[in-house]
């Protein structure tokens, strides 16, 4: 009876391998509670992060030794995150993910923004942290707006830096294709009306405050979102591996328009959202990217959001 059952279980694993959709994880997005605001995490997929060709100010044997100490070896999957803000009467989405230029890895924001409950119509605002591939990528589908309904709204000297054609002209040859993506990704939004840009720090909705944050690109801008006594802070890449970059603060990446500006504001918000205890909704640490940071010395602990399976009950 015993070798029937084994038999059985075998069969049945072979069968459940074949399933559609094998080897695949569920729809992905977490919701969250902050105040009275539903936060949803919302997974784009996730790439094999080069780190061994894109990390600079840090030694391979340190990149060995932070990965080493969190079970991990490169290539390293990244997660690429997006977040909704959903107020009971606007939905704003915080990035778009990848869309179709990160290949089949990517591109899964709008089923599981589906998944989720919502229908892309319904979203009213898309805050972007800048303009990478991997953060406005979802704003188009076949040349045409994804968020027919959305305003996208963005800080004005990102807005300038990547919509410029002097700026591709100037910039590193490797970046070419960021600029092209950039205009391509926002050109639909912009015909329509639907295309504005914010200075500085500004009150973006009641609660949604924008927080310049420059360096790996000149506008880079992060968003405190705050409802009661809870804030949340969206802040777009500050960290790309966050094995590598909580451990070693000073490590940059290719992708920085200014390392040492970079440098300086990963360190200032890491300390910043760590002595205010804030949630962070991060772009690239592992989904949902929700959590906190535990100072530890000079480096910095992920501590991710416990998992609620009913968080708005």
């Amino acid at each position: 009876m015993l070798l029937v059952v084994g038999c059985l279980g075998i069969v049945a694993s072979a069968a459940l391998a074949n399933e559609p959709g094998a080897g695949r994880q569920p729809p992905g997005f977490y919701r969250q509670q902050l105040g009275s605001l539903q936060i949803v995490a919302l997974s784009d997929g996730t790439h094999p992060f080069p780190i061994d060709t894109v990390f600079r100010d840090v030694s391979k044997e340190a990149i060995r030794r932070d990965l080493d100490r969190e079970f991990l070896e490169p290539p390293v999957q990244g997660s690429i995150n997006a977040f909704l803000i959903d107020t009971g009467s606007k939905r704003i989405l915080v990035d778009t993910g990848a869309g179709v230029l990160y290949g089949d890895c990517c591109g899964k924001l709008l089923a599981n923004l589906r998944a989720a409950g919502y229908e892309p119509g319904q979203i009213d605002e898309v805050l972007l942290t800048h303009l990478h591939k991997d953060h406005v990528g979802g704003l188009v589908s076949n040349g045409r707006m994804t968020f027919p309904n959305a305003t996208v709204r963005v800080n004005e000297i990102e807005a300038k830096y990547w919509l410029d054609p002097d700026g591709k002209a100037q910039a590193p040859a490797f970046l070419a294709s960021f600029f092209d993506a950039a205009a391509a990704s926002v050109a639909p939004y912009v015909a329509a009306g639907r295309f504005s840009t914010f200075r500085g720090e500004a009150t973006l909705a009641p609660g949604i405050r924008a927080v310049p944050m420059p360096g790996h690109t000149p506008g880079h801008t992060a968003y405190l979102i705050e409802s009661g006594n809870a804030g949340l802070l969206a802040w777009g890449d500050i960290v790309h591996v966050a094995a590598i970059q909580l451990q070693d603060t000073a490590a940059t990446v290719q992708y920085d328009t200014d390392a040492d500006a970079a440098r300086r504001t990963r360190r200032d918000t890491l300390a910043r959202v760590a002595g205010k205890r804030y949630l962070v909704g991060a772009a690239h640490i592992a989904f949902p990217g929700l959590g906190h940071l535990r100072k530890d010395g000079e480096r910095y602990d992920w501590v991710p959001v416990n998992y609620d399976a009913t968080p708005l009950q």
